[in-house]
């Protein structure tokens, strides 16, 4: 698929980017070429690959979920402006 300098324009547009003209010359081609190797891509035939979140098949090493800091709730609200009952009180900042 070959996009033209005004698909480049709009895409931009849309994006909300502001190129140059120099810009869209040098992208046009370079996004022609992404898209041609999507549409190669698409033509795969992928019938009976699993899907995979990572191509490696690696384990995430978690370190035990332990409290490591003393609670330090009442002295942090006393700091506070306004609290009741345990919450922060804030001015109200949308309106209905």
């Amino acid at each position: 698929m070959s996009l033209s300098q005004d698909d480049v324009k709009k895409i931009a547009h849309l994006a909300r980017i502001e190129l140059s003209e120099s810009e869209i010359d040098e992208l046009s081609p370079e996004l022609s070429n992404i898209l041609e190797m999507v549409a190669q891509m698409d033509k795969v035939d992928t019938t009976g690959i699993a899907p995979m979140a990572h191509p490696f098949d690696a384990k995430q090493r978690l370190r035990t979920d332990e409290v490591t800091e003393t609670n330090q709730r009442d002295y942090f609200q006393q700091l506070a402006p306004d609290t009741e009952q345990g919450l922060y009180l804030v001015d109200k900042v949308i309106e209905d």
